[in-house]
C-alpha cells in the first residue's frame, strides 16, 4: 500500500524552529489526504496539521495555529510541517499520516492508513 518516511525534528530551545518532513512511497501521492499527528509521554495521539490532495487548503490545531505551516509538493510525493515560535508543550513525537479516502482536515487518527515512524521533537525552556 505504501510507506512514509519521515525525517525532521530535534531539539531546540523555545522561541526556536524546525521542520519536519514525509516523504511517501505511493503510486498517487496527490490522491491522500496528508496530516501530522503528535503524542507525548502518557497522552494520547492528536491533531496537529492536515492538507488537502492538491495542497490549497490547510486545517491546524488551535494549539499550533499561526505558529506552524503545513505544505506538500506531489512532484517530490512530500509534504512538510513548518514549526515556528515553538514551545515547550510542543514537545512530543510527530507522526506523519495519510490516507486516500478521506477528506483534509480528518482529525481521527482510526481514519488514515498510513503513517510514518515518528520523530521526536523536544522544546527546553
Amino acid at each position: 500500500q505504501g510507506q512514509l518516511e519521515q525525517s525532521g525534528g530535534g531539539s531546540v530551545q523555545a522561541g526556536g524552529s524546525l521542520r519536519l518532513s514525509c516523504t511517501a512511497s505511493v503510486r498517487t501521492f496527490d490522491a491522500y489526504t496528508m496530516a501530522w499527528f503528535r503524542q507525548a509521554p502518557g497522552k494520547e495521539r492528536e491533531f496537529v496539521s492536515g492538507i488537502s490532495r492538491s495542497g490549497t487548503r490547510p486545517y491546524y490545531a488551535d494549539s499550533v495555529k499561526d505558529r506552524f505551516t503545513i505544505t506538500r509538493d506531489n512532484d517530490k510525493n512530500t509534504v512538510w510541517l513548518q514549526m515556528d515560535s515553538l514551545k515547550p508543550e510542543d514537545t512530543a513525537t510527530y507522526y506523519c499520516a495519510a490516507d486516500p479516502t478521506i477528506n483534509s482536515g480528518n482529525e481521527n487518527t482510526r481514519w488514515y492508513s498510513l503513517w510514518g515512524q515518528g520523530t521526536q521533537v523536544t522544546v527546553s525552556s
